[in-house]
């Protein structure tokens, strides 16, 4: 099991109690230093105040298990989401019907890679949603087999 994955099953009873999503997790590390990232969202958007409270609430229970259990120093951190939030499980691309969104694909579709537009509909096995190729509004339909990464974007 990676640390991702400890530290997952761990937090996500602390987030629910609480009154978060846990959206994503990551563990990396950037430059000399690793970096333990926790990204959390609840109705209505999460406050710095949010984070600093699940941070503390995170920290202490990290802070209980043994000293191996992250064998490297490393900062947490706890934020928002943002505005391009992460996609990762079914119910989270189900929710984001109507919204627009990006899609990055292992196997192309057509010309592309990846697909930036509304999010129409999804069923058990694939998803619809609108593009723009120049000055039309075109339709594709994904299996979600085929989805390498997706998340919220900005329109512009």
């Amino acid at each position: 099991m990676s640390i991702v994955e400890k530290v997952e099953d761990m937090i996500t009873p602390i987030a629910q109690e609480s009154g978060y999503q846990l959206i994503d997790l990551e563990y990396l590390k950037e430059g000399q230093n690793w970096f333990l990232r926790i990204y959390i969202d609840k109705v209505g958007g999460v406050s710095l105040d949010d984070c600093t409270f699940f941070s503390e609430k995170v920290s202490a229970v990290l802070d209980q298990q043994p000293e191996n259990f992250i064998p490297q120093a490393y900062y947490l951190e706890v934020s928002s989401p943002g505005a391009e939030r992460p996609l990762k499980t079914r119910e989270d691309i189900d929710q984001a019907v109507g919204e627009y969104i990006h899609v990055k694909l292992y196997n192309m579709i057509g010309p592309y890679n990846s697909y930036e537009g509304r999010l129409l509909s999804t069923d058990e096995d694939t998803i619809t949603m609108n593009y723009k190729e120049k000055t039309r509004v075109k339709e594709v339909e994904i299996q979600r087999d085929n989805i390498s990464k997706a998340r919220t974007a900005i329109e512009f």
